[in-house]
């Protein structure tokens, strides 16, 4: 095997023995096929136009290949198998003469050919040259990262043709041997922009269904009861099983990215959503044994599960652990008897903390905003978010953020928050010095309030006394950072580790155009910002 998408690849070069998500071979090889699948799908689909069982298979075959989603080697399987039938389906719906390998592509009967086919179609395998495969492989995991927001907003009944279309398009360009670094870089700063679409798409559902969040206190402890833990990303399949929890005497708490679920008020409604349990994701191995009721995931964020809590874990959507029970649909009654059967969680409760300045949060107290910094009282912004992970490195964020001057507001995001998210920062004239804007989904609200900041000023984003600190770690980071590059947003920080899978030209052209730069120590870069 050969994989490299995500930070935390081994030796910083590529994971090639196993995983360090977890990944084994059989199932590096399977998404690779699932991939090179997807690609020969997208030759006639391109050319077909909309047809709407296609396009949603290809974002769920996307997103079963990012980081921490599907581990299951049977289940990707079968989708290599449907992927296969779409593509036949495709070839003659559309009529559309195309020839060369990804055109004759046909999978083996059974997991283990399909597994050796793979290996075949690996990274390594899809260009000659370096730095064409590495703009390749950066429009390859914006593509991937920008199919797991789509899937959330198509869970929610939004969609585009243009964006849907893209996916086509892009996919099959990829399979264009004669394509060189500029077609793909450019291809890549396209998929940004059209993920502004989808980001923009998501926060359309979000909002429209459960109401713009709210600035919202959460408590970190337990409530005496029976408990529910819910990680991932997805609010829709939160709501189902609150709805389906009512009157039932169990507590349902929020892990990592779902922290945010606590602030959009049709979410907030439901009295038995209680709290946030536990940290960032890459903790879940070690704080989960200390949670004693039923565990489900429902989107990218799973790793090895520990055996004490094995017996009590579920996946939802496209999530999957060997092992691990799978809830199909929107019923949640399994997961509902297990955590009836589980012991009581303790009467204990924690500190709280704040979440929920979403953009509409923000922007609606922007006069005092506009105020402090023309009063002197707020001199500079950060923005310091994205993904976490366990890769040593990442005390910087803590470091910068504990760091960062009293007269500075520290916007974030995603589950990078969880590096400070706990310390007292105070406020600024009653504005809190910590905004917390959301999950990762929500890049879309940090983007909207520095336009708008920007406007009120009467500047670029780049002329704002705004800083983008960034840690990243898997694919979504990548096309987040895409639709930033789109924006023209210069001097980004980006750790903790620079990815592998760009060449020293590619980063070259990146620091030359957008003077994308690598993070140093806190009190360097505070000092190179601030003066």
């Amino acid at each position: 095997m050969f994989c490299y998408q995500c930070e935390q690849t081994a030796n910083g070069t590529g994971c090639n023995i196993s995983g360090v998500c977890g990944k084994k071979p059989d199932v590096a090889a399977l998404q690779d096929h699932l991939v090179y699948g997807l690609k020969s799908l997208a030759l006639y689909a391109d050319k077909l136009g909309r047809n709407p069982e296609i396009d949603r298979f290809t974002i769920e075959g996307l997103f079963t290949t990012v980081t921490n989603v599907a581990f299951e080697p049977a289940g990707i399987g079968a989708m290599i198998k449907r992927c296969y039938e779409l593509k036949e389906k495709a070839k003659a719906l559309s009529a559309a003469v195309v020839s060369g390998p990804y055109a004759e592509w046909k999978p083996a009967e059974d997991v283990a050919g399909m597994a050796a086919q793979g290996e075949l179609y690996g990274l390594k395998t899809q260009h000659e040259d370096d730095d064409t495969r590495s703009a390749l492989h950066i429009l390859m995991f914006g593509l991937k990262g920008m199919a797991a927001y789509m899937d959330h907003a198509m869970i929610l009944g939004q969609s585009d043709d243009d964006v849907l279309a893209f996916f086509q398009r892009a996919l099959a360009a990829t399979t264009d041997s004669t394509l060189g670094l500029m077609d793909f870089a450019t291809l890549a700063l396209e998929c940004g922009k059209h993920n502004l679409t989808v980001m923009g798409l998501l926060n359309k559902g979000n909002v429209g269904t459960y109401g713009h969040p709210v600035p919202t206190p959460v408590q970190l402890g337990t409530r005496a009861g029976k408990g529910i833990l819910v990680s991932g990303h997805d609010l829709k399949m939160l709501e189902e099983l609150l709805k389906q929890t009512e009157g039932k005497g169990i507590n349902i708490y929020t892990h990592g990215e779902m922290l945010p679920a606590h602030g959009y008020p049709e979410l907030k409604k439901f009295s038995h959503l209680t709290g946030n349990f536990g940290g960032a994701w890459q903790d879940q191995a070690k704080e989960f044994v200390d949670f004693p009721g039923a565990v489900i995931f429902n989107t990218n964020c799973i790793q090895r599960p520990a055996q004490s809590y094995t017996d009590r874990l579920f996946t939802w959507g496209l999530v999957s652990w060997p092992g691990a029970k799978h809830v199909e649909g929107w019923d949640f009654s399994a997961v509902i008897e297990k955590a009836l059967e589980c012991p009581d969680l303790p009467e204990n409760p924690g500190k709280e903390i704040l979440t929920g300045f979403g953009h509409n949060a923000v922007l609606g107290v922007a006069d005092k905003v506009i105020e402090a910094v023309q009063a002197g009282k707020i001199r500079h912004f950060f923005l310091i978010g994205g993904c976490d992970g366990a890769k040593t490195g990442r005390n910087y964020y803590t470091e910068f953020a504990e760091k960062a001057p009293e007269d500075t507001v520290i916007l974030t995001l995603a589950c990078g928050k969880y590096r400070f998210n706990k310390l007292d920062f105070g406020d600024i004239g009653g504005i809190p010095r910590l905004l917390d804007v959301g999950q990762c989904n929500d890049s879309y609200s940090a983007i909207q309030i520095a336009l708008a900041l920007a406007d009120a000023f009467k500047c670029g984003v780049n002329d704002l006394p705004l800083s983008l600190v960034l840690s990243w770690y898997e694919q979504k980071a990548v096309v987040v950072l895409l639709t930033l590059l789109h924006l023209g947003i210069k001097n980004i920080k980006l750790g903790p580790s620079l990815p592998a899978f760009i060449t020293p030209n590619v980063l070259s052209f990146l620091v030359d155009t957008f003077n994308i730069g690598p993070i140093t120590t806190a009190d360097a870069d505070l000092q190179a910002i601030l003066g």
